[in-house]
């Protein structure tokens, strides 16, 4: 088109200054004396006519490059005129790389020239209609865990530093997700279950208007003319993937279709929305891919991108696109791959079989028919030996009557995770128990600390657990060893653990009890955000139905009254375990201290006391030197006392909790009038019951004791 221009300015610019040049030289020839006076008008003729040249062929080249911001195609992108920030990359064949293995990253890639969708300056309105297609590939870390996804986005902007990974998917943060100031539409490609966002399921195609919570949403089929409608497709299937989009603004409507790459695209969309862009859309926007990892990666690439604003994306020559690292398929050995020649010599033989019979006994395992349904979730023991080298002292993290736990980095991953060893001598029950830990590591929420599997060895069940950095919240609160936290941090752990404790109550697909809700189970990652961690007493039951009564489990300090009377856990007393976790971080003490005044024994009774003589706040941790917000301390303080009643009844949901921390309701001074009738008179039947959680027989609320999994086992199950 260029070349093509250039050819036509020149033919007629030089066709006309021939002429005049010729008809000027015409006058003077002969020594004609008026050539001396022509000579200045010639020269000014011949300028106009090089300025002229000039001027069009600059509108030519704007002309084309126009045309070229509206329409492109990237067959692989080589050379291509891309945007890339965070961890985005072009790999030398052209293959673009969005994110790697790298936890909590983002990546962006965006054409870098704006598209126009306002009136133009000659008053001539542009389309917003548009049409693009592009090839994917997600390779997952693991082979069941991901990558929070990728977005195809339309945004006024390419600057995205606010954004936050994982589950934003590189494009929001809290304080901006769902504001109509962003002018944003996605479409994303999500491979986690986020509740916050009413997320359908982990493998789901989404349209998003300036919130992670989309619009529209529908589980990842495609419709095939050889086998028929709503064919599955997995996105972290690892293969490539082809997406078509495209937005009919006459008709108002957004046209999302998938398929595999090579399959042609499907006569029926995934998704049809109708949808007004131009009431959303920014004047002059951009195009391009967002991607974010979480506490599990993956490798996010795309291979090829087509996109037009005036007519029907050009098709991808598939044949010319880069190729990328294939997902590493596990590979099991049944034995030990010996190839001997006919001619080696017994003795040979006899050495390699001896080796292999005590390598085998080394990494010898527990494996049963049952377990084959949970295949994903089981780690290999030799893996997990290799991981903690060993199960060496020096990687040891933490121990107790639950059994120690290591730190350990996969070899086949390079993944940091926390590994815990249990105990356990009895058959009785482990199906039932492996299967809860199954459903466990499905569990989606960034306040959960995820449990990623599982492995049986001879007398000893191992847990793994995504690795968190800072470790646990009691040594914060209760060693020299960490610094101190200050308030806006413990205030964020509160509302987080809250928040994740409301997930396993209300909004997972079944109740989960976690039953054991305190410090040293609050984990921190790297940003010093709480996360709950310790699955291994937690119990799961239908919504709706009436949990089974259960022996008594947990911490002492965290044990509602009612507990020791009937052993049913239910999710009132996790709520009572997070009332006592809520004071413990405000006051920077245990439920229950043997040391200091009688009086100052049981932390509830303290605060409680202390709030009764109008002095509540003079319990907040002396660490915090009184640089706290007065409303919020007093707030958690008493919240705490709320949540600590012994009725079970008076107790909030956590989704009041949940409430009253984010400011969305006031904390009714009425019910902790009411706290105060009978809590703590010590002829009340209640007082009794609830004296009996707070046993003064350990000054820093030791756990009831569960040697081993056995007793776990037993627990109802």
């Amino acid at each position: 088109m260029v070349a093509e221009g250039d050819t036509a300015v020149a033919m007629v610019v030089d066709v006309d200054l021939d002429e005049v040049v010729e008809d000027l030289d015409s006058l003077g020839a002969h020594n004609n004396p008026v050539h001396l006076f022509l000579l200045p008008v010639k020269f000014a003729i011949v300028q106009i006519f090089i300025l002229h040249n000039a001027v069009l062929y600059l509108s030519i080249k704007l002309l084309a490059l126009t045309q070229d911001e509206n329409q492109f195609i990237y067959n692989g992108f080589r050379g291509a005129n891309l945007h890339l920030d965070g961890i985005a990359q072009i790999h030398p064949s052209g293959l673009l790389q969005l994110t790697n293995t790298s936890k909590q990253q983002i990546g962006h890639a965006f054409y870098q020239l704006p598209l126009k969708v306002n009136p133009s300056s000659t008053g001539l309105p542009q389309s917003l209609s548009f049409s693009t297609n592009f090839v994917i590939a997600m390779v997952p870390e693991l082979p069941t865990f991901s990558g929070h996804g990728i977005a195809f986005t339309i945004s006024p902007s390419m600057d995205f530093k606010r954004a936050v990974a994982s589950y934003y998917l590189g494009l929001f943060n809290s304080s901006n997700n769902g504001l109509s100031s962003n002018h944003v539409v996605a479409v994303e490609l999500d491979t986690v279950k986020s509740a916050e966002f009413e997320d359908i399921n982990d493998n789901h195609v989404g349209i998003d208007v300036n919130s992670l919570k989309s619009i529209a949403s529908a589980p990842v089929t495609y419709f095939s003319d050889k086998e028929g409608p709503n064919k599955s497709l997995v996105l972290i299937s690892g293969n490539p993937i082809q997406v078509w989009i495209d937005y009919d603004e006459v008709e108002k409507l957004l046209n999302v279709s998938i398929a595999p790459a090579g399959t042609p695209k499907p006569n029926h969309p995934l998704l049809s929305t109708p949808i007004d862009l131009s009431l959303i859309l920014l004047d002059s926007v951009y195009v391009g891919f967002s991607s974010a990892t979480g506490a599990v990666a993956s490798n996010h690439y795309v291979l090829g991108w087509s996109f037009n604003r005036s007519g029907q994306a050009q098709r991808l020559e598939l044949s010319k696109l880069p190729s990328f690292p294939r997902p590493r398929k596990s590979r099991h050995k049944s034995g030990l791959e010996i190839t001997v020649s006919v001619t080696a010599s017994a003795l040979l033989t006899t050495i390699i079989t001896v080796a292999y019979i005590v390598r085998k006994k080394k990494y010898e395992e527990i494996r049963e028919d049952w377990e084959r349904e949970f295949g994903p979730q089981r780690f290999s023991y030799k893996d997990l030996y290799k991981a903690t080298k060993g199960f060496k002292d020096e990687d040891l993290l933490g121990a107790g009557g639950f059994g120690k736990v290591y730190r350990g980095v996969l070899p086949s991953s390079n993944m940091k995770v926390a590994i815990k060893k249990v105990s356990h001598d009895s058959k009785q029950g482990m199906k039932e128990f492996v299967n809860e830990i199954a459903s466990m590591g499905r569990l989606r929420h960034r306040n959960l600390v995820q449990l990623l599997g599982y492995c049986r060895r001879r007398g000893e069940l191992l847990l793994v657990y995504d690795h968190m950095p800072n470790g646990s919240l009691d040594k914060f609160l209760f060693s020299n060893e960490k610094p101190n936290l200050n308030w806006a941090q413990r205030y964020r752990i509160l509302k987080g653990v809250a928040s994740g404790l409301l997930y396993l109550h209300e909004e997972w697909e079944q109740v989960v009890l976690h039953r054991d809700v305190k410090a040293s189970n609050v984990l921190l990652d790297a940003d010093l955000n709480g996360r709950l961690g310790d699955f291994g007493l937690a119990r799961l039951y239908d919504h709706g139905a009436n949990p089974q009564t259960t022996y008594v489990v947990g911490t002492v300090g965290y044990l509602a009254p009612e507990l020791a009377k009937a052993g049913k856990a239910t999710t009132s007393t996790d709520v009572f375990a997070f009332g006592a976790f809520m004071l413990e971080v405000a006051c920077g003490r245990r439920p229950t201290e043997l040391q200091g005044l009688v009086e100052e024994m049981v932390l509830v009774e303290w605060v409680f006391e202390r709030w009764k003589k109008g002095a509540i706040l003079e319990t907040g941790d002396p660490r915090l030197e009184g640089d706290y917000v007065a409303e919020e301390m007093e707030l958690v303080l008493k919240l705490g006392l709320l949540c600590s009643h012994p009725n079970p009844a008076a107790r909030p949901s956590m989704r009041q909790v949940m409430q009253y921390l984010d400011g969305d309701a006031i904390l009714p001074e009425i019910l902790l009038d009411g706290v105060g009738a009978g809590m703590f008179g010590m002829s009340d039947e209640a007082s009794a019951e609830f004296v009996m959680s707070f046993p003064l027989t350990s000054g820093k609320g030791s756990a009831i004791s569960m040697s081993s999994t056995d007793s776990i086992l037993h627990c109802g199950r």
